[in-house]
């Protein structure tokens, strides 16, 4: 069969795919014209984040600064991160995706949210190449078991594959699992996750000097993140980017 030949069996069947199972928006499920593609009302409902915004967490400025600053919490307590992006602040469509990706095992999003996130990737990681590598922020054992995956190591893979950019699923481990935090306050959520994560031993070596891009789909009290952040860091790591899908403002 010819290339021709088989680049219009293609089209057709992706016409009759199309036709059988339709596009739908990945936030409200309505029928869309491409894949991936959001509808105009939950577009319209998606609060995108980018600059001017605190050079260390990404807490958006109301007005653009003359120089690069810290917003009061940072300056005051410093997290362990040399920065924290995300593409969108936690809303209706932002959640609703998230939520279809872990519990409804939607694992197709994690392409989409990786599309996006792959944008807001710092210049730094970028710049490093080689030395750059994407690790998940892990899930104990137990919940894999329970989900069947870890989301933001799904997430990860496709960042890997966009970017070209090194990845190690396996470099950071959860030794122990930890109660959910969301209805802890902050100190109660650092003590929680506490000596909950270790850098795998036969890993060590792949770590020191190189510039970790740390990905999870939802940013909320940013526990989880400094823990796994410290972690890195104290193993070698030269610095720590933490990567998310959506943050809680």
């Amino acid at each position: 069969m010819t290339a021709g030949a088989i680049e219009l069996v293609k089209q057709a069947a992706k016409a009759v795919l199309d036709y059988a199972l339709p596009p739908r928006c990945p936030g409200c499920g309505v029928i869309v014209g491409q894949v991936d593609a959001f509808c105009g009302e939950c577009w319209s409902e998606m609060r995108f984040l980018s600059d001017p915004c605190c050079t260390s967490c990404g807490l958006p400025f109301d007005f653009e600064e003359a120089d690069a600053l810290q917003c009061g919490a940072c300056h005051a307590d410093p997290p362990p991160w040399t920065s924290a992006r995300a593409v969108l602040a936690y809303g209706t469509v932002s959640s609703h995706v998230a939520t279809r990706l872990k519990y409804a095992r939607r694992t197709g999003l994690a392409k989409l949210m990786a599309r996006h996130m792959a944008a807001r990737i710092p210049a730094e990681a970028l710049a490093a190449g080689e030395d750059a590598l994407i690790i998940p922020v892990p899930l104990h054992r137990w919940r894999i078991w329970g989900r069947g995956f870890n989301q933001a190591a799904l997430i990860a893979r496709h960042l890997s594959y966009n970017t070209g950019l090194a990845h190690d699923p396996l470099l950071l481990r959860r030794t122990r699992a930890t109660r959910p935090l969301r209805d802890m306050g902050p100190q109660q959520r650092d003590h929680e996750v506490r000596r909950a994560f270790a850098i795998a031993p036969s890993r060590q070596a792949g770590l020191r000097g190189k510039t970790i891009l740390l990905i999870d789909d939802i940013h909320t009290s940013g526990a989880t993140a400094r823990a796994c952040a410290r972690v890195l860091i104290a193993g070698g790591a030269q610095s720590v980017h933490l990567l998310c899908w959506a943050r809680v403002l």
